[in-house]
């Protein structure tokens, strides 16, 4: 393999075809970039996650066919006074619908008949404690979202120039009328801002930090940029790439699965640069010919770089098992941007270096010894010879080599420790959970559910196919203990066979107890259908509504998890296999990879509950969180064993992993800094779930990166001594060395 990598450097990026390289690419990226769209273009606006077979989505299809409301697309306007709205707050809403009447908004297709509607009826539709009015307006459904945004913005404008803008802008907690806008027009519109400049947002947060710690770890702006244009080459192939695929419906993207991914190539891409680049500096300090030096150092990283996309990529990939759709939307994106960002680390960034060779390093530049002697003695001073390695990078060496037992007992308290928490954790499904809560939709959403009957905020839909008999359901269902009301059947427009109750929950529709109480609903039925001669009960049954959607959510995620997990798993522990030849190493490296994990769910709940006072982790932060962390942690693994497998074949087991760990912690260390930075710069964006995501794999990379690479594994390695290679050839040519030690 080295002699591959070698060779493969002197073609790639040797003194004739180094400018060659670098011109195809430039090319490839222009062509790709002229012929086919960018990746943020083609961005899905499909909300449906769930799988098709769902129950939920089953019942909203049927609901949309048999039981179809045709006011259209709602906007609730929320209307809110602290102490109770007063005579001239319902005036105003009189005189807005009044206003709506006389001069509709440009998709307004319907609104209920509140413009002279009795001072009286309007306050017997407020809450009970007379603080909050829910008033709405249906919009057309061939309007998009930049329609809907269109006509929020004017009927805003309309509500400030009646009443000030206070009413609109300013905070709840405040004396006076507030309005607010929500239902699914609201949410719409405000989830799409959200996302509208967060793309440029998380680019540029992500540049500059990618580009102040590459000059703090290297202190040359010269290489500081190097690693950038080798990930913006990538992004420039693999964003047209991805809209390509996405216009001709191979995939499907949406805004997290771009921003994420553009967060995931910066930081691995860098990763990868630094593998090559940290190695290109030590062999310039041994090799006089910078081209003998970029083979050398391609040679000696190009199977640990191309092992680390390639274990990247496979565990990645497995996100294509999922059913649940922001699962299966990463798969694609992700696994071909390591991949894309993979084969630039190993064509690109080599040609780009072969050119600047030494000056890439200014002022630092890295020269050997007889280079230094010369040059110091023209200047007439004393030869300062370079250190190879930091005092930190070396005590991490002896310590795993001298005191390994209590290293390890160290390292497993503590992690172990803090693995104890990820039991604790409370996950939540819920979508507004996920926005901001200054978000205008989301504070309209919890005024009508703090005023009004919990249960009236996301009734439940009963549908059941009748099969033409008589059946009555209303009282099993009203006898449910978190039951309040039943509507009256309505039966289908279509298919009379097919009848629809409206359940109103007594409780909050988006708790647990709610999420756990729908299939406890659906066997009610059930056991009442079957007792009155239908046999197949089973079947024709469905619950809606936005409870069912949470547990189908809650369902299918878990059945995503299990799946994913163990697939992870195995492909990571087949390719250790394959590159150790090791089954000893490929499980103690499994095991301190699902360690970290744990112990990051752990930590991270802590910040996120404690730090962030958030009441529950977003539910599908385990899978993503485990996906990167053992993905990604392998990469590290990777490159750390190589290093002293490569050494133990000329050197005793404790001298290899010593200089093996002084060798890499530094790069480890500094790759690990970037990665955590980029994934921290998620936390810009206002989406919870990446909040929370970034904080998540951000604590795992720093615990992986500074107690497990450099202080658990080597300690483990050192206990196990020979063993640690078996069965492979490396354990046999070196069983008897290990007596002799």
């Amino acid at each position: 393999m080295k002699k591959f990598f070698l060779d493969w450097g002197q073609i790639i990026a040797g003194k004739k075809t180094r400018w060659l390289t670098v011109v195809i690419w430039i090319l490839l990226v222009t062509a790709v970039s002229v012929s086919w769209p960018q990746v943020n273009s083609q961005e899905t606006k499909s909300n449906q996650l769930l799988p098709e077979d769902a129950m939920s989505v089953e019942a909203t299809e049927i609901a949309s066919e048999q039981f179809a409301n045709d006011a259209g697309v709602p906007l609730l306007i929320a209307w809110y006074r602290a102490g109770g709205l007063e005579e001239d707050d319902l005036g105003l809403i009189q005189e807005v619908y009044i206003d709506l009447q006389k001069n509709p908004l440009a998709y307004q297709k319907f609104i209920p008949p509140l413009a002279h509607a009795p001072m009286q009826a309007l306050m017997k539709s407020a809450s009970e404690d007379g603080a909050a009015l829910t008033t709405p307006v249906f919009f057309n459904k061939a309007a998009s979202t930049e329609d809907l945004q269109t006509e929020l913005d004017n009927l805003h404008q309309r509500i400030e120039e009646k009443a000030g803008d206070q009413i609109v802008k300013g905070d709840l907690d405040e004396a006076g009328l507030h309005v607010r806008f929500t239902g699914a027009a609201g949410i719409q519109t405000d989830a799409t801002a959200l996302f509208s400049n967060a793309d440029v947002t998380l680019l540029i947060g992500t540049v500059v930090l990618v580009l102040v710690l590459l000059i703090m770890l290297y202190r040359s702006p010269i290489l500081s940029v190097v690693p950038l244009i080798a990930v913006g080459m990538a992004y420039g192939f693999i964003s047209p790439l991805l809209g390509f695929m996405a216009k001709e419906g191979w995939i499907e993207v949406d805004a997290q699965a771009v921003s994420i991914m553009t967060v995931l190539l910066f930081g691995a891409g860098t990763d990868y640069c630094l593998f090559l680049v940290s190695r290109y500096r030590d062999e310039l300090r041994l090799e006089p010919d910078k081209y003998t030096a970029l083979n050398k150092a391609i040679g000696n990283t190009g199977d640990a770089i191309m092992l680390s996309a390639v274990t990247t990529v496979a565990g990645l990939s497995t996100l294509a098992l999922a059913h649940y759709a922001s699962y299966d939307r990463f798969a694609v994106p992700f696994s071909l941007s390591i991949f894309i960002m993979g084969i630039i680390a190993l064509t690109f960034l080599p040609a780009i270096l072969a050119l600047l060779g030494r000056f890439a390093f200014v002022p630092f530049i890295p020269r050997t010894e007889e280079m230094m002697i010369d040059r110091e003695a023209k200047k007439g001073k004393k030869m300062h010879r370079p250190k190879t390695a930091g005092r930190i990078n070396q005590a991490f060496g002896r310590l795993s080599t001298e005191k390994p037992w209590t290293i390890i007992i160290i390292c497993v308290l503590v992690l172990g420790g803090l693995a104890l928490f990820a039991p604790k954790v409370q996950f939540t499904y819920g979508l507004l959970d996920s926005f901001p809560e200054d978000m205008p939709s989301r504070e309209g959403f919890e005024i009508i559910a703090e005023h009004y009957p919990p249960g009236e905020v996301a009734p439940v839909q009963v549908i059941v196919d009748s099969e033409d008999k008589d059946i009555s359901l209303k009282k099993e269902l009203s006898n449910m203990e978190i039951v309040q009301s039943v509507s009256e059947p309505q039966t289908g427009s279509v298919d009379k066979a097919f009848v629809q109750y409206e359940v109103t929950l007594s409780i909050d529709p988006y708790s647990t107890q709610a999420i756990d109480s729908i299939p406890v609903m659906k066997d009610t039925v059930q056991k009442d259908l079957k007792e009155g001669g239908f046999e197949a009960a089973g079947s024709n049954v469905w619950i809606g509504g936005e409870t069912a959607t949470l547990y189908d959510t809650q369902e299918v995620t878990s059945r995503d998890q299990s799946v994913i997990i163990p697939a992870v798993l195995i492909i990571i522990a087949t390719l250790l296999l394959v590159y150790l030849r090791s089954i000893i190493a490929m499980l103690y490296l499994l095991a301190t990879v699902v360690l970290s994990y744990l112990s990051a769910i752990g930590l991270g709940w802590i910040v996120i509950h404690y730090g962030y006072g958030s009441d529950a982790m977003q539910g599908l932060i385990p899978v993503y969180a485990f996906v990167f962390l053992v993905a990604l942690g392998g990469d590290y693994n990777i490159f750390m064993v190589s290093s002293i497998w490569k050494k133990r074949k000329s050197l005793p087991l404790k001298q290899a992993i010593q200089e093996g760990v002084t060798e890499t912690s530094g790069v480890i260390g500094s790759a690990g800094l970037i990665l955590a930075g980029t994934f921290s710069v998620l936390a810009v964006l206002p989406m919870q779930v990446l909040v929370q995501f970034g904080t998540v794999t951000a604590i795992g990379i720093l615990l992986d990166t500074f107690i497990v690479r450099p202080l658990l594994v080597p300690s483990i390695t050192t206990v196990l001594g020979s063993f640690a290679f078996w069965p492979g050839g490396l354990w046999k040519e070196n069983k008897m060395k290990d007596q002799a030690e």
